[in-house]
């Protein structure tokens, strides 16, 4: 964006502000305050612009004033639609107006007819059903007769932008309605047995508005986008994926500026594969970056190409909150905890009222433990608006840290009953769940939270988790499995899954998963991992470098693995990569040799004396003692002596070094 000039500025000041009139007349909220949040984060007009003319001479007021932008409606382009809008605009702002005061049936019912047939129950999709009959039909020859039946429009003739506003709202009043029916969270109607029973009727009647405006050829030529992005939205609520991108991408083409339809998008790219099929199709403009850059970050995407379009963005809007969110959820993600929390404090010191991702920032507050700027954190939110699933959740995470579980669930589940589809709240409320042991609960809060977002690895590994509490290996190693294709580079994916393997009995794909975790510890280098770096080779102990450091834990699994392999030479490897990660980098490398204090706290990097390396320190022992020779009892008796100096295994290494002596001067 080096080419980005005052001129470009201005062209896109004006298209943002033509976004959020447009978002608002259609009643897309939250697609307006995005709008608007970018469009006061734009970069200034450079003060150095040619004029010499002092901003505060009298000489700089008298410059013409800028006209000032309609806030009301908008006019359209095409003329058959403007006249529709002209003669419909009295009852556009009635209906805008319910709609404003969420009385969504009488929002509709303004422009369209109230008997409008509703569609019986259905969890498929509106394409799916677009030649079914609003009865149920039995028999194979009714059924192929109702096929036969082209989709019909059955909507009054209106501008698209009161279709839309008619349509939306039904769409809505559904919503509301299957939230009712629901009744509590995780209760006997709560899941998938409550519907939103609108979905069928609107794909269907859509259906039928883009078959007529196709057969009088008027489909790519005076399409707005909206229409297509509710079709996108009724799609993917039926489950018809693929069809849903078709229209979302067709949505943004025609508007690429309802920042609604991209999140749509977004939420349908599970894999990083999915989201490069999907843009070369994208229309090529600014949001298109916005958008690649944003799923990125949802697909765990913290590399530097994301980092640099972020930049590269931060450029055009500097003040932009919303890219700095994403700039510490990367950081979050790359488990840059200390980063990631610099951030989010100074957004909140920014804006104290903002409650978007403060659900997020309430995540990293605790895994850091850090208790006063949670519960500050907690005060300020339920100051702010205590209803918001946000606040709710980050008053739970408050709860949840001070380990008193059940006024967490409490919170969540509050969280919940605002808003269904709060992706947090049910992974969290899954965690609360495992820890006070009901893990039929936590199974159905992680099955939520993976229908609400299936790229959410938090809630597939809990589900991990649960199942191997409840010893139903072959269940815990799916789960496990898509966690770690979801974050490859996570080494706490591939340390479950090698830990599940080892329960399942088998040992070699479990050293595979164990290796596979130490590759991926290199991915952090040393943020906020238990392990620091190491290279692609350490999956073999002969060419680990002596300077990495990895996690001990890991090496003593693989070694273990070796031993039931009867591959002792390997596992001694493996027990002695253990050991040597007390000391991290060698003596070799600059430090000084300091035989008292170096096993205690390690040379650069080293991890000190743990648990794992003792046990670790105690079988290469035995292994020496067993191989015999001069060289090898006297290694023994080395190892013996030092376990006794760790204060570690004490008294079986006493045992050993009486076992050693007796041998010794037999």
């Amino acid at each position: 964006m080096a080419n980005f000039t005052t001129r470009s500025a201005e062209q896109l000041r004006s298209i943002l502000q033509d976004a959020v009139v447009k978002c608002s007349e259609r009643c897309l909220y939250q697609s307006a305050k995005w709008a608007a949040e970018l469009l006061t984060s734009l970069r200034s007009p450079d003060p150095d612009d040619g004029s010499d003319t002092d901003p505060d001479s009298p000489m700089h007021s008298a410059d013409p004033i800028p006209p000032s932008y309609p806030t009301v409606v908008t006019t359209n382009l095409e003329v058959t639609e403007r006249r529709l809008e002209a003669q419909e605009q009295n009852k556009y702002l009635l209906a805008k107006s319910y709609f404003d005061c969420r009385e969504y049936d009488r929002c509709a019912a303004v422009f369209l007819p109230s008997n409008l047939p509703r569609a019986p129950m259905s969890t498929s999709s509106p394409a799916r059903n677009k030649h079914s009959s609003p009865t149920a039909q039995k028999g194979k020859a009714k059924a192929s007769t109702n096929a036969a039946i082209p989709p019909r429009n059955t909507f009054p003739r209106l501008s698209q932008k009161a279709l839309f506003l008619a349509l939306y709202a039904k769409y809505m009043s559904g919503e509301k309605r299957k939230d009712e029916d629901s009744e509590m969270v995780l209760g006997p109607q709560d899941g998938g047995a409550t519907v939103n029973k609108e979905l069928v009727g609107l794909g269907r009647g859509l259906e039928g508005w883009f078959a007529e405006r196709q057969r009088e050829g008027k489909q790519e030529e005076y399409g707005q986008g909206w229409l297509e992005y509710l079709y996108g939205i009724l799609l993917a609520k039926g489950k018809n994926e693929e069809e849903a991108k078709r229209w979302l991408i067709r949505s943004v083409h025609l508007y690429p500026y309802n920042w609604g339809a991209w999140l749509e998008l977004s939420e349908l790219l599970g894999s990083v594969e999915e989201l490069n099929r999907v843009t070369p199709e994208l229309p090529q403009n600014i949001m298109t970056l916005i958008f690649h850059m944003y799923a990125s970050q949802e697909l765990y995407q913290s590399t530097d190409q994301t980092h640099g379009q972020l930049t590269e963005l931060e450029s055009i809007f500097p003040d932009s909150q919303f890219l700095k969110t994403q700039r510490a959820l990367l950081f979050y993600h790359s488990k840059d905890f200390d980063e990631a929390e610099s951030i989010f404090s100074a957004l909140t010191h920014h804006d104290p009222h903002r409650i978007d991702s403060l659900d997020h920032y309430s995540n990293i507050l605790y895994v850091m433990s850090n208790r006063p700027k949670l519960a500050f954190l907690a005060q300020l939110a339920t100051a702010t608006d205590k209803f918001r699933p946000e606040t709710c959740c980050v008053v739970g995470n408050y709860y949840s840290l001070k380990s008193e579980h059940e006024k967490a669930v409490m919170y969540f589940r509050r969280a919940l009953t605002l808003d269904r589809s709060f992706l947090s709240a049910w992974t969290l409320m899954g965690h609360e769940y495992v820890e006070m042991k009901n893990t039929h609960a936590a199974i159905e809060s992680y099955r939520r939270a993976v229908d609400v977002n299936r790229k959410d690895y938090r809630a597939w590994y809990g589900l991990g988790q649960t199942y191997e509490v409840l010893e139903m290996h072959y269940y815990a190693l799916f789960y496990y499995q898509r966690a770690a294709s979801l974050r490859p580079y996570d080494p706490k994916m591939w340390q479950a899954l090698g830990a599940c393997f080892n329960k399942m009995g088998k040992p070699v794909q479990s050293i595979k998963a164990h290796k596979r975790a130490l590759v991926a510890g290199s991915y952090y280098d040393n943020a906020g991992s238990s392990f620091g770096s190491s290279s692609a080779a350490a999956i073999d102990s002969s060419t680990i470098p002596h300077s990495a450091i990895m996690d001990p834990e890991t090496l003593y699994q693989i070694a273990t693995m070796y031993e039931k392999l009867h591959d002792l030479d390997e596992a001694a490897a493996y027990m002695e990569l253990t050991l040597a990660q007390e000391e991290g980098l060698p003596p070799s490398s600059g430090e000084p040799d300091d035989p008292d204090g170096a096993r205690v706290a390690g040379h650069a990097g080293g991890v000190g004396v743990t648990a794992t390396t003792s046990r670790a320190r105690m079988w290469l022992a035995k292994y020496e003692f067993s191989r015999g020779g001069p060289a090898g009892l006297s290694r023994a008796m080395e190892l013996a002596n030092e376990l006794c100096q760790d204060g570690v295994e004490v008294e079986e290494a006493k045992a050993l070094i009486r076992d050693l002596r007796a041998r010794m001067e037999g």
